[in-house]
């Protein structure tokens, strides 16, 4: 099992869902983060001082069997990209068990 993390523009959520579910992937996680890479931060300014902050995001968290991740990262990649910096991200971690809190079994 591997678990994708992607970092994805906010306006760009339902089209990797659609994507996922395309492939029959139904199952995933959605937070709402805050982050900057190579495109930084939005500068404001506030009484004279100027500072940085960080740029609204998403985190699609999914988790996958090893055979699929890569029609899954392929997915992701072609729902969420505009060519522009700051698109996002994808990171592939290696999951060794998942547990069902209600009954206590290994899930997947």
């Amino acid at each position: 099992m591997t678990l994708l993390k992607a970092i994805v523009r906010p306006t760009k959520v339902d089209a990797v869902r659609k994507a996922l579910d395309e492939i029959g992937v139904g199952g995933m996680t959605v937070s709402e983060v805050l982050g900057r890479g190579k495109e930084k931060g939005l500068m404001m300014q506030h009484r004279g001082t100027k500072y940085e902050v960080p740029r609204p995001k998403v985190s699609i968290d999914v988790v996958v069997a090893d055979g699929l991740v890569s029609d899954v990262k392929r997915a992701i990649i072609q729902a969420a990209r505009t060519g522009e910096i700051g698109d996002g991200r994808i990171f592939e971690i290696p999951l060794a068990n998942s547990y069902s809190i209600r009954t206590g079994e290994v899930a997947l």
